[in-house]
């Protein structure tokens, strides 16, 4: 018993430290970052104004993580999605869920009446992107993190790639034409960037695509949470991100989102993707999503970031 106490002590102590290193990095960041991230739009992380009354439990932090497919000379933060994740995080336990959205959902979009949902960024960037699917799922997220696949890419080699479990095996002749096999795989940045793009040959098209976004970003977290006690680790990755950050956000509270990341923990993880129809529009072929459904996960979800069953 006295070992377990003294084991639980340390882990305490190292986390302490780690908060603090986390703290002088984003101080130095501060001071130094600034002047440059507005010009780099790699990333960006965007507060949403939210609708006064919103039911929302202030412990849970909710992040909409979105993939832009912002070709060169293209503004990151208003060019479609093509992932869409919502996060929730809730700061005293640890717990944490994701709720897909596939990016051809078609929903109404405020002030541009309906469309597929990804064309929220580009009519009005994060701001009505974070309207929308908060009009969708019945939560507002609280942030809009916005990134381009070619820095994903360097975050993910920058850890030593990921490890990942794959359910089914599947490949795509423009992506990845020699597949991925079924089974736990290791996958590097390019490869971590095609399996969560794929769509046209996974049977369940854009479902398994968003699926496959949150198993990549499982990988991930799994990864940094692996790797958080090797010195300057976790020091490096922030002073990574924040040379290619635009932000609205002031130190402090970019401390207290790395916090709620850091404190996830990996076995109370869940999440679940929209489900919905096939439709067409315009002949177009979109996704109907299953509002009824979406509202429930949104429920469940919204006092402490966990859903049991979808």
């Amino acid at each position: 018993m006295s070992g377990t106490t003294t084991y639980l002590g340390r882990q305490r102590v190292r986390r302490a430290l780690r908060t603090v290193a986390l703290a002088c990095v984003l101080g130095v960041a501060a001071l130094v970052v600034p002047d440059s991230a507005p010009h780099s739009e790699q990333v960006s992380l965007v507060k949403v104004d939210r609708a006064a009354g919103v039911d929302v439990d202030p412990d849970v932090v909710w992040i909409l993580a979105v993939g832009s497919d912002a070709r060169p000379g293209e503004q990151m933060n208003r060019t479609r999605g093509d992932a869409l994740q919502l996060v929730g995080m809730d700061t005293r336990t640890g717990a944490a869920t994701t709720i897909g959205i596939p990016r051809d959902s078609w929903v109404p979009i405020p002030g541009y009446g309906s469309s597929r949902v990804n064309a929220a960024l580009t009519y009005g960037g994060p701001q009505l992107l974070g309207e929308t699917v908060g009009d969708l799922v019945g939560i507002t997220p609280d942030y809009v993190f916005v990134t381009r696949f070619p820095f994903f890419e360097d975050l993910v080699d920058d850890i030593g790639g990921i490890e990942v479990r794959n359910p089914r095996p599947f490949s795509d002749v423009n992506l990845k034409d020699d597949g991925f096999r079924a089974g736990r795989i290791h996958l590097s940045g390019y490869d971590a960037m095609a399996f969560a793009r794929i769509r046209k040959t996974l049977a369940g098209g854009d479902f398994d695509r968003s699926a496959n976004q949150q198993i990549v970003l499982r990988g991930i977290h799994a990864k940094v949470r692996g790797r958080a006690d090797e010195s300057g680790f976790i020091e490096r990755g922030v002073l990574s991100v924040m040379e290619h950050l635009y932000t609205d956000l002031p130190p402090a509270e970019l401390f207290r989102l790395a916090q709620a990341v850091a404190q996830v923990d990996p076995g109370r993880i869940t999440g679940c993707v929209l489900p919905g129809s096939i439709g067409n529009v315009g002949g177009a072929s979109v996704v109907l999503p299953n509002v009824t459904t979406a509202r429930r996960y949104g429920d469940l979800a919204r006092r402490d970031a966990t859903i049991e069953r979808c």
